[in-house]
């Protein structure tokens, strides 16, 4: 299975660099990266188009395949800012891609684990870490009933539906060190209000948004408390 999902994950998507965030490259769809079978039908429709039919395939929404606005400005805010995570364990949550990951690797973190659910992103990331020259462990499943036992965790756009929002913030809120997210700009968001408090601002290409950038915000935890 393992095997199958990275060469389904290499099959349809191209090394890029990310657009906020260019001095990691990741196996990617968008409008500029998309594979040689996939038709071209013009300026700014085959990544959407793609993801769509990749969707239909894998069974989910393929996060792992896209540069994420959240994902994007946290990793460029680690990369900024080395010392969140220089020597340190961490966790990436809901890692996706593993673009978090990879950064907090390239910042000097100590040990990195990346988390999801789907095995597509698991086998994206190892395929990512490798490309960029950097180790990351992966972790399958669901962690949220748990405890998270690395010293800094991350999680880029983890905010965007109900159910999910409801878990990860008494999840976060149980992590002994420092919580860092990704949030961007929407109409709809499920972010708890004095939970987290702001220490970055970034605006960041976006994908399969709304608008061709979105105002991302980093927010700290700032109160180890179940709301």
């Amino acid at each position: 299975m393992e095997d199958d999902a990275e060469n389904f994950v290499r099959a349809h998507t191209r090394l890029a660099a990310v657009p906020y965030v260019p001095e990691i490259r990741l196996l990617l769809i968008t409008p500029g990266t998309v594979p040689n079978t996939v038709p071209d039908t013009g300026p700014g429709t085959g990544g959407d188009d793609h993801v769509y039919e990749l969707w239909e395939r894998a069974g989910r929404l393929p996060f792992w395949a896209c540069p994420w606005a959240g994902g994007q400005a946290l990793a460029r805010h680690v990369l900024d800012h080395p010392e969140i995570v220089r020597g340190r364990t961490v966790l990436d949550l809901a890692t996706g891609s593993g673009l978090v990951a990879v950064a907090a690797a390239l910042a000097g973190a100590a040990l990195v684990v990346a988390n999801d659910v789907d095995p597509y992103a698991l086998a994206a990331v190892g395929v990512n870490a490798r490309a960029n020259g950097v180790a990351v462990r992966v972790a399958g499943g669901d962690l949220l009933d748990g405890t998270p036992s690395q010293q800094v965790v991350l999680a880029g756009d983890v905010y965007y539906e109900e159910p999910l929002a409801r878990r990860v913030t008494p999840f976060l809120s149980r992590a002994a060190g420092d919580v860092l997210i990704g949030v961007p700009d929407r109409a709809c968001s499920y972010l708890p209000e004095g939970v987290f408090e702001q220490v970055g601002v970034h605006q960041v290409p976006a994908f399969l948004e709304d608008a061709p950038s979105k105002r991302t915000t980093i927010y700290r935890l700032s109160k180890h408390c179940v709301t």
